[in-house]
């Protein structure tokens, strides 16, 4: 099934650490890095760590209806709980609530109203009743919780998802620039860290988080349990378009084509929905249930292909992402990724080839959006993997080249070979002169494949 799905359009495979043991992650970086050889592709994987899980204690029957308007209390007294009072295993909560501010339960079906604060409990007033049962989810959507945003558990984790090879740590929980900066100390450059954007608090925050994550994901199902509803939109077209201008790739993800976990085709809301995250400019789109747990992963993965190329053929799109296109930054390497841009679209070039160590240049061309593919050469495995989630990348592992000539005359083997253009198709090339040494981009090369 992993090959079924990389073979009708999955770049990445995301494996949720919120499930599962450390022995069944393990057999699927195997089976993935399997499909790459077999495939001759670099696929990215993408370890989503669990993050803080704020919870409910439990009830002495297992479960309760709490009544619009009806007190309840939430204390530090590990008792099974009743309709009146329940266990909040959290102090900082307690801590760090005000009076006035909300508390969400279970995913937001229920909601509560801080009313009175003690120093070991919360007094509060049922805004929105039903039934609670143990161990439900708590979300405080109102205030900064002092809680770091990896637990001991995504430590172990994260340390394991290295070790294994993973391309990207997704991190959760995300409140302040300062869980970024913590995450990306651990990691050490050896992934790059993928936020989730899931709390108001980071988008108070989005700027700052910005600036120092390699990736973001608009985490929709968990936004929209502490956003009202018709937020969730504005959230999203918000952060692709910070993306965008800062030349970050953005996933957005959750619920999108969420009923075909049970069914083979999809609402039309839903397949809207994916058109409308390629219409704002994201890189990619993900699925998360409908390939987990559902019962179509390859329609599913099939269908969100299918979307994505037919936006991207209309000229709709193009204009859309024309005027949404952000200054180059004053710099010579993006000078360079505007003009290999401007030269495909005046002359028609088949492919746009970045050589980049790093990534860099890779990304600065893909920000740019231009109206062929774009090939990154790189030397390095680790970076053909990484651009897997990057909007119009195809990478490829080839050695560095020593001079222009050499990379023109291997940028125009490649892009044969690929099957992305043929003799006498022209193709742009950018490079940084002298080879080998990261952030020199320099130099923009326009060639004919013979």
């Amino acid at each position: 099934m992993l090959a079924r799905l990389f073979q009708t359009g999955a770049d990445v495979f995301r494996l949720n650490f919120s499930h599962g043991t450390h022995d069944d992650h393990a057999a699927r970086f195997a089976m993935i890095r399997e499909l790459e050889e077999r495939f001759n592709r670099p696929i990215g994987v993408l370890a989503d760590v669990q993050g803080p899980k704020l919870r409910v204690g439990r009830f002495s029957g297992g479960r309760v209806f709490l009544q619009t308007g009806q007190p309840l209390l939430l204390d530090l007294n590990p008792t099974p709980g009743s309709a009146s009072r329940v266990n909040l295993p959290h102090p900082e909560i307690i801590e760090a609530a005000q009076i006035g501010c909300s508390l969400l339960l279970d995913d937001g079906k229920l909601r509560l109203r801080v009313v009175r604060k003690r120093p070991d409990a919360l007094e509060t007033e049922v805004v929105v009743g039903g039934p609670l049962s143990d161990h439900k989810g708590v979300n405080v959507p109102d205030v900064v919780l002092p809680i770091p945003a990896l637990t001991q558990k995504d430590r172990d984790d994260l340390a394991f998802a290295l070790e294994h090879g993973a391309n990207y740590i997704g991190l959760s929980f995300v409140q302040r620039p300062e869980d970024v900066a913590e995450a990306k100390a651990l990691i050490r450059g050896r992934a790059w860290v993928m936020v989730k954007l899931e709390k108001p608090q980071a988008l108070e925050n989005l700027d700052a988080i910005m600036q120092l994550t390699d990736a973001v994901m608009v985490a929709r199902g968990d936004l929209g349990v502490e956003l009202p509803p018709e937020e969730v939109p504005l959230a999203q077209k918000r952060i692709v378009r910070t993306a965008r201008q800062l030349g970050k790739p953005v996933v957005v993800a959750t619920q999108m084509l969420e009923s075909m976990i049970s069914a083979p085709a999809p609402t039309r809301a839903e397949a809207s929905d994916v058109a409308t995250a390629v219409f704002d400019g994201t890189d990619a789109v993900m699925l998360s249930g409908e390939t987990a747990a559902g019962q179509y992963p390859f329609e599913a993965v099939n269908m969100m292909d299918r979307i994505v190329a037919r936006v991207e053929q209309d000229p709709g799109w193009r204009n859309m992402i024309e005027t949404s296109r952000g200054e180059p930054e004053h710099a010579t390497a993006d000078a360079i990724a505007a003009a290999a841009r401007q030269v495909c679209h005046t002359i028609g070039a088949k492919a746009v080839v970045a050589y980049t160590d790093s990534g860099a240049t890779a990304l600065r061309v893909a920000r740019e959006r231009p109206e062929a593919p774009i090939i990154c050469l790189t030397p390095h495995l680790t970076t053909a993997r990484r651009m897997a989630v990057v909007w119009g990348l195809h990478a490829v592992v080839a050695a560095d080249a020593h001079s222009m000539g050499e990379a023109v005359t291997r940028a125009q083997r490649v892009a044969h070979v690929e099957g992305f253009a043929e003799h006498g198709d022209e193709i742009v090339v950018a490079a940084g002169v002298p080879f080998g040494h990261s952030g020199t981009t320099n130099s923009l090369r326009v060639a004919t494949v013979r």
